[in-house]
């Protein structure tokens, strides 16, 4: 248990969660940074990667367009404990369930995020400890994918957020806010793209958009901080599909739709375009090779710049297939040493059925 103030409980919330402990620098002034970390351990170890993948029920997150292309019921479990450098007790929890409807003409899931920071002592200011508290940050998510072409996929999702950083009795206390929020994607797999002199991506190419965590803002005490609005552009390319063998690489760029400087935050839809005088996007690259659609191996590399965080790691991953279960595992190795987000494993379970 963590002797904190109230002040260092939310820069671990709103810091620590991304990786540094800033307050220049934690998520670009954003609230409830959690929502931006990558939930399955499938796309961790490909270096945070999945905007124009999405073959799964994780679409959720990644990109809602890519549940359009879903024909299964599918069931995803992740856990990771969070920030081991700080041998705390944080952990991160997601799950998330999908099911194809033909009379709804696409795919319905659900997902619910859930971020513990652990247990604090509650102090006066001359250093009374009066009780202890738990601190928690949690979102339910309901989505809707379907096709709005042969091969374009588009999804929106709608969630509810809650933030509990320092609960007190009564509902809506002064730590604790309440948002909500929406993702739209979209996601291209063109059946026929020749290009002409042997070039042809025909089922070889994915492009992907998504626009996550559009919103009000979340509200502390007489502070409001903006939600973490995300927007995603990716690329797939399958580039080897044989009998036994199955690679893939591909890439996302992910900027940050947030401005707040010492006079405040810009709202929605300003923030959209001043969002990008407050540095550049963050960039991933990553891999993955399937032998038989037995055994996966990935690796990734993630960056982002100083102003929004400065976190630069090397992932790797390794999945196994049996039946309908699939169980995957990822490892982050930071080019910083000593950095909050290293040596963090992530594992996940998915489940898939007709």
């Amino acid at each position: 248990m963590k002797r904190l103030s109230i002040v260092a409980l939310l820069m671990l919330a709103v810091g620590l969660t991304i990786g540094k402990v800033s307050v220049q620098a934690q998520a670009g002034g954003a609230a409830v940074p959690f929502l931006l970390i990558a939930p399955d351990a499938r796309a961790d170890g490909m270096g945070d990667v999945g905007t124009a993948i999405a073959d799964n029920v994780n679409a959720i997150y990644w990109n809602t367009g890519g549940l359009a292309f879903q024909q299964k019921q599918e069931v995803s479990l992740s856990y990771s404990r969070w920030l081991p450098q700080f041998n705390a007790d944080l952990y991160y929890f997601y799950g998330t369930y999908g099911r194809y409807f033909k009379d709804l003409d696409g795919t319905v899931a659900a997902n619910v995020i859930y971020m513990n920071l652990g247990q604090f002592q509650r102090t006066l200011e001359n250093g009374t400890v009066t009780g202890t508290f738990r601190s928690n940050e949690f979102a339910f998510g309901l989505s809707y994918g379907t096709l709005i072409g042969e091969d374009l996929g588009a999804g929106v999702q709608l969630r509810y957020i809650q933030s509990n950083l320092a609960p007190v009795s009564g509902n809506l206390s002064p730590g604790v806010g309440v948002s909500g929020g929406f993702d739209f994607g979209l996601l291209w797999k063109p059946k026929e793209l020749d290009f002409g002199g042997g070039f042809d991506m025909s089922e070889k190419l994915n492009l992907g958009l998504n626009l996550q965590n559009v919103g009000p803002k979340m509200t502390y005490r007489n502070e409001s901080d903006p939600l973490p609005t995300m927007l995603r552009l990716g690329a797939a390319v399958n580039v080897l599909r044989d009998e036994f063998n199955d690679l893939t690489i591909a890439c996302d760029v992910a900027k940050l739709m947030v401005k707040r400087d010492s006079l405040g935050s810009d709202p929605l839809p300003r923030s959209l375009v001043t969002s990008w005088s407050r540095g550049g996007p963050e960039f991933s690259i990553g891999t993955e090779y399937w032998y038989e659609r037995v055994v996966a191996l990935r690796a990734g590399y993630f960056t982002e710049p100083s102003r929004v965080g400065n976190r630069q790691f090397i992932t790797f991953g390794a999945g196994v297939k049996y039946d309908i279960f699939t169980l995957d595992f990822s490892f982050i190795n930071t080019i910083e040493e000593n950095h909050p987000l290293a040596n963090t494993m992530r594992f996940s379970l998915l489940i898939d059925w007709e």
